[in-house]
């Protein structure tokens, strides 16, 4: 494909913005950004208002649906991300970033770079243009133009299908979504033995007691959970392999996704929904929001926001529900069965024959996928327990700070809510000691989807 350089795309830029953008004005953000990510990222380029102009329409059309449709790149469609680039309107590089996440060839991904960073008024320094391209995107918080999830969508599900009713309108910003790297977990509910080029989800898992359970090492990182009396753990090595399970525990049925990404497993109440309303059967879409997974219903392909539990699209999302959390305690295995000796253990056949440790691996360095800006009280990935009080105010509690000052007798509260010790792990209360769901994740994950939490550092 033809190849325009950086410095003549601005160049043009600079000639014809204002015959290819029909917006009459050009405004600057108007939310004021934090400090930190001025610092970061420098100020934000001017964005216009209103809907294309049908140069432009045709443009996008163009090069992110045409191409896609008769799988040729052309001269027609590199001329039309010229026009793209020449116009002056951050707003498209938000497709354009769609489309670098799918690119295989270095030369289009290099036109598609130039493209975004001129959009922008951004040089980059790096071989993951994507990823840099993206944070920019989300720090900035430039917003999408009006028909942006239309051409979207057609991006994502020339390249899977399944994700034909995932991207529809609803709660969610569409511009947040990216590809994780792997297809739709679409196998009907308890089936889910059958093979699949997904992130396998776990129905009803078979499970055995700790005294049986001797392949799980007494330092192997579990997640604990107790309902009504009725322990069991789910250990990462797992977890890890199948990030999502629909179980039944203490007479209750549970949807449990783990992010890997976030450092975070939860545990849902999934029958507790409006009447009328089947059990929800979570899967995993092979989607991310800020490198947090998208996890979906399999019965009405409604999505949910992963980290909050409320349905954000489709049938559900219009029922208004939201799944209620219940406590996941981040702990060893040996901490669990010594303070849970009755609990129950999933078999480890369900480990798939992996031993995964993403945390000390593939992500020991920070996230991989773009998260944008991060609130800078802490490091992306210290350790938190979250949990929302009486008065609807999200906290978050540094987990290393939060033991040590429990072992040495302290008492950690915060309104309502009443930090403990509980089998090697920390769990948050209420001041009845009734549980209050709270879960362990990575800081930039929960300061993300919790801005402005209130944070307890000791």
């Amino acid at each position: 494909m033809r190849h325009t350089p950086l410095s003549t795309l601005r160049a043009v830029a600079l000639a014809t913005f204002t015959l290819l953008v029909l917006a009459p004005t050009v405004n600057a953000q108007d939310t004021e950004l934090p400090d930190y990510v001025i610092a970061e990222y420098g100020t934000p380029p001017a964005v216009p208002t209103g809907p294309l102009s049908q140069r432009l329409q045709d443009a996008v059309r163009t090069v992110f649906v045409d191409s896609l449709e008769r799988s040729e790149w052309t001269s027609v469609q590199a001329e039309a991300l010229e026009v793209i680039a020449a116009s002056g309107d951050p707003r498209l590089a938000w497709i354009i970033s769609d489309m670098m996440r799918f690119t295989w060839r270095q030369s289009f991904d290099t036109a598609l770079s130039d493209a975004a960073t001129t959009l922008l008024g951004i040089e980059l320094n790096t071989h993951q243009r994507w990823g840099a391209i993206t944070d920019h995107l989300i720090a900035w918080d430039i917003p999408s133009y009006p028909g942006y999830l239309d051409t979207k969508r057609a991006i994502f599900t020339q390249f899977v299908p399944g994700w034909d009713r995932i991207f529809v309108p609803g709660d969610i910003d569409w511009r947040m979504v990216s590809w994780g790297g792997v297809r739709i977990d679409d196998r009907p509910y308890d089936q889910t033995d059958e093979i699949c080029n997904c992130i396998p989800a776990a129905d009803n898992p078979e499970v055995e007691s700790a005294d049986d359970a001797t392949w799980l090492s007494d330092d192997a990182v579990v997640f604990g959970i107790e309902i009504n009396g009725e322990a069991r753990a789910y250990p990462r090595q797992i977890m890890e392999v199948r990030e999502m399970v629909n179980d039944t525990l203490g007479g209750r049925d549970l949807g449990i996704p783990y992010c890997t990404l976030c450092g975070a497993a939860q545990a849902y109440f999934t029958d507790d929904v409006p009447p009328g309303v089947a059990r929800p059967i979570l899967r995993t879409s092979g989607l991310l929001i800020r490198s947090n997974k998208v996890m979906y219903d399999i019965e009405t392909y409604s999505v949910f926001d992963t980290f909050l539990g409320h349905a954000v699209t489709g049938p559900l999302a219009e029922k208004g529900v939201k799944l209620e959390q219940a406590t996941v305690i981040t702990t060893t295995w040996g901490a669990w069965k010594a303070q849970h000796p009755d609990t129950s253990v999933l078999l480890e056949r369900y480990a798939l024959g992996r031993d995964f440790d993403f945390r000390n691996n593939r992500d020991a360095n920070g996230p991989i996928f773009p998260v944008g800006d991060v609130d800078p009280r802490l490091s992306v990935h210290e350790d938190v327990i979250g949990v929302i009080t009486a008065s609807g105010t999200p906290v978050a509690f540094q987990r290393s700070k939060a033991v040590a000052a429990l072992q040495q007798g302290a008492d950690i509260t915060f309104e309502n809510v009443r930090l403990e010790l509980a089998a090697g792990g920390l769990r948050a209360v209420d001041r009845d000691g009734s549980d209050l769901g709270s879960h362990e994740a990575f800081w930039f994950a929960w300061s993300q989807f919790h801005p402005g939490t209130e944070l307890w550092t000791g």
